[in-house]
């Protein structure tokens, strides 16, 4: 699907020369973030069994505020997780068309975790920077829900407990991921020119369908955001502070 020649789209240099940050994740923030609810998740959560998660949000901040995503099992069979985003928060950022966003996460050990990174808005909107499955242990999952283009990009620097650096151009016309400084999916389908949404950081928890769920001795697990900040093209825009 990804073709290592150049297909006409600019390099990550050329495009982050004409932009500037507008927003640094501030994940302790709660004018930037709103913790334990959703609306991509039915009626807000604090559950998506639907959508093959054993979920249950909460908003205690030492499962998301310190940029640590974390889930712990329940009793209940469920898995009390975090989840952050911009929605509802009084800051109501989101990203637009044209904005780079660029994050460093630590992917988690434990099959059945489900970690992501992600764009909502009005039950649709979704670009998904990233997800990873363990059982998938060199692969991310890239994808453009809103006009449909998806890749999935293996490579051996992608692993459990590795470091990966992350960069999506949420271009009009092509969404292009970078990993680890490589280009390496342009979708040539884009989000069209008014597009805008909310973003959504988050560890889940799968259920079973689609990868195993965690394995019962398994009672705890997590992912680690190092950073992640969106830059726009200069002069098209506020700057989002990471101020408490």
């Amino acid at each position: 699907m990804e073709s290592s020649g150049y297909d006409g789209t600019p390099s990550a240099e050329s495009i982050l020369s004409g932009t500037e940050v507008v927003f640094t994740a501030d994940f302790a923030s709660t004018r930037q973030w709103v913790a334990g609810r959703s609306w991509a998740y039915p009626n807000g959560g604090p559950v998506n069994p639907g959508d093959n998660k054993l979920d249950h949000l909460t908003a205690d901040p030492a499962y998301s505020r310190s940029g640590i995503f974390r889930a712990t099992r329940r009793k209940d069979g469920r898995w009390d997780t975090g989840l952050l985003t911009t929605e509802g928060s009084e800051e109501d950022f989101t990203v637009r068309a044209g904005d780079v966003l660029e994050a460093r996460v630590r992917l988690p050990y434990e099959v059945g975790a489900w970690p992501a990174i992600w764009t909502w808005r009005d039950g649709d909107q979704e670009i998904d920077v990233f997800e990873y499955h363990p059982d998938n242990a060199d692969l991310l999952e890239l994808t453009n829900h809103v006009r449909g283009g998806n890749f999935y990009y293996r490579d051996s620097a992608i692993g459990p407990g590795r470091w990966v650096d992350l960069r999506v151009e949420f271009g009009p016309r092509s969404v292009i991921w970078w990993v680890n400084g490589s280009r390496v999916f342009a979708d040539r389908r884009g989000v069209g020119r008014s597009w805008h949404a909310y973003l959504i950081v988050n560890l889940s928890v799968c259920a079973g369908r689609y990868h195993p769920p965690p394995a019962p001795h398994i009672k705890e697990m997590s992912y680690k955001v190092e950073h992640l900040a969106v830059r726009r093209p200069v002069g098209d825009g506020k700057t989002f502070g990471s101020g408490p």
